[in-house]
């Protein structure tokens, strides 16, 4: 985090939680906190990471990256 009032710093991090809350957290109720951790792991290991297509990478998966890598 930066200064105050230095909102671009900020901006990854927003759009990232922004994206869990509509796709996950907002889609569901968790029994326990066990529960939830296992589902916000597996969504941000599973999918976020693996297979949303990222604008860094001309909007490919990052999976598709590294199969056309090698």
């Amino acid at each position: 985090m930066s200064r105050t009032c230095c909102c671009y710093d900020n901006a990854p991090m927003e759009s990232f939680f922004h994206t869990l809350e509509v796709e996950l957290v907002h889609q569901r109720r968790w029994a326990t906190r066990d529960e939830a951790r296992r589902d916000l792991f597996a969504y941000i290991a599973g999918s976020y990471n693996r297979q949303r297509v990222h604008s860094a990478l001309g909007y490919i998966a990052p999976e598709r990256v590294e199969q056309n890598a090698s």
